[in-house]
C-alpha cells in the first residue's frame, strides 16, 4: 500500500480524535464522490450519511458521527456510488472487505483503482453459454427461433436451483459482433458471481429480424396489428415449461422474470399484465410507450393481482418524451390502490442516457440485483 500524501490543514489530527476518522488516498483522480459501504448500513452503496469529504484530488476524509453504533468488527469497502464502480487492486482484482476494530483516531487507507461499468471481469466466473436450439419451435407463431441459456459458471458442479430471467433480443445481449454493440450480460453476470451478489439463469430468445417490431407489438397500436400476444404465449406456455424441465430452476412466480429494452420492454410489460401469476419480476428498459399513447395501464385487467417488482429505466437523452412516458407509467400503476399494494417499482433515470446498448448494459446488473437479490426498495 502506498503511503498517504501530506496531510492538508482540513484533515483530522492524529491525536485526540474521540471518533474514528478514515483518510483515503487514491491514484485515480476524478470528481465522482466516494462512499463507504459496509456491515453498518446493509452494504448500501450510495448512502449519503457515509459519503466522504473530498479534500483535494485523490484525497478523501470521513469522520464517523458521535452517536455511531460500532459493530464488533467494522467491515467495509469504498465505492464511487455503485458496485459497478467499487474499489479493485492495481491488477484489476476484486479486493476483500476491509476490517477495523478501532473506534477512534485516524485510519489511513488507499485505493489503487476503481471498477468501471462492472469491468474488468474474471474468465473463471463467466456463465456457461449454451445454445438450446437454433430451430426452437414456436407453435403460437408458426415459426422457429434460436434460443440460448446462460448458466451460472458452476452450474455443472453444484446442485443449486436458480431464478430465471427471460430476455428478448438475444442478438444484442452477449454477441461481440452485434451491429450496435451488446449488453455484455455474460461479463456482468461474471462480476456479479465473483462478488457473490447472486446467481441466475438467463434465457435469451433471438428477435425476428425484419419482423421484430410486429412480433413485439401487442394488439392494435399506432404500428398496426401485432403478434405480441402470440409471442408472449410462446414464452409462457411453451418455452418456460421446457426450461423448467431441462434445467434446475426455481419455477415459482417470485423467481421468474421477463425483460427487455425498447419494444422488448413494452412486450415485457404486457407479459406481466397477461400472466401476473407467472412473472414476478419485470425488467423494463426504455419501453416504447409511444406505441400505446392513450392506454392507461392502471385500468387494465390484471385478473387477480400478484406481488410483483418492476425495475423501470429511462435515459434523458433518448427522446423528448421517454422520461415523461415512463414517469406516467409509474404514476398510473401506483394510482391504482389495488395494484399499489402488490407492485413495487424502482425508477432509474440517467439524464445523459441514450437509446443504446451501452446504457442498458450498465443498468442490467443493477436491475438483476434489485429484482432478485435485494430486500431494500
Amino acid at each position: 500500500m502506498k503511503t498517504a500524501r501530506n496531510k492538508p490543514s482540513s484533515a483530522p489530527d492524529e491525536l485526540d480524535e474521540p471518533q474514528l476518522n478514515i483518510v483515503l488516498t487514491t491514484d485515480e483522480d476524478d470528481i465522482r464522490p466516494v462512499y463507504i459501504s459496509g456491515n453498518f448500513n446493509n452494504w448500501h452503496t450510495q448512502d449519503e450519511r457515509f459519503q466522504m469529504e473530498r479534500i483535494e484530488n485523490g484525497l478523501y476524509h470521513f469522520r464517523f458521527p458521535d452517536d455511531f453504533a460500532y459493530p464488533d468488527e467494522l467491515l467495509y469497502k469504498f465505492t464511487k456510488g455503485d458496485w459497478s464502480e467499487v474499489e479493485i487492486d492495481r491488477y484489476g482484482n476484486r479486493t476483500e472487505n476491509r476490517s477495523c476494530r478501532q473506534h477512534q483516531g485516524v485510519r489511513r487507507e488507499h485505493v489503487d483503482k476503481w471498477r468501471k461499468n462492472w469491468l474488468p471481469f474474471r474468465n473463471h466466473f463467466l456463465p456457461k453459454v449454451e445454445l438450446i436450439s437454433d430451430q426452437f419451435e414456436m407453435p403460437q407463431l408458426g415459426k422457429k427461433r434460436r434460443v440460448w441459456a446462460l448458466l451460472p459458471h458452476d452450474y455443472e458442479t453444484s446442485a443449486e436451483t436458480y431464478p430465471v430471467m427471460y430476455l428478448h433480443d438475444a442478438q444484442n445481449l452477449f454477441n461481440e459482433q452485434a451491429k450496435y454493440g451488446n449488453w455484455e450480460i455474460d461479463k456482468k453476470l461474471a462480476v456479479m458471481s465473483e462478488y457473490k451478489i447472486g446467481k441466475i439463469i438467463v434465457v435469451a430468445v433471438e428477435h425476428a429480424e425484419q419482423d421484430r417490431i410486429k412480433e413485439y407489438n401487442v394488439g392494435k397500436t399506432v404500428l398496426g396489428a401485432g403478434d405480441g400476444k402470440k409471442y408472449i404465449r410462446f414464452i409462457t406456455e411453451t418455452l418456460k415449461p421446457y426450461i423448467d424441465k431441462r434445467y434446475r430452476t426455481k419455477p415459482e412466480q417470485e423467481f421468474t422474470g421477463i425483460g427487455g429494452s425498447s419494444m422488448g420492454g413494452l412486450v415485457s410489460i404486457f407479459a406481466g399484465i397477461m400472466y401476473p401469476e407467472v412473472y414476478g419480476k419485470l425488467m423494463i428498459f426504455s419501453p416504447s410507450l409511444w406505441v400505446v399513447p392513450k392506454i392507461n395501464f392502471s385500468e387494465l385487467d390484471f385478473f387477480e393481482p400478484h406481488d410483483m417488482k418492476i425495475y423501470l429505466y429511462a435515459g434523458g437523452d433518448e427522446s423528448a418524451t421517454m422520461v415523461r412516458h415512463v414517469k406516467r407509467f409509474q404514476k398510473n400503476m401506483t394510482e391504482n390502490s389495488e395494484l399499489e399494494r402488490h407492485i413495487r417499482i424502482k425508477l432509474s433515470i440517467n439524464m445523459f442516457g441514450k437509446h443504446t446498448e451501452t446504457f442498458w448494459s450498465d443498468e442490467f446488473p443493477k436491475a438483476i440485483e434489485w429484482l432478485f437479490f435485494s430486500t431494500r426498495d
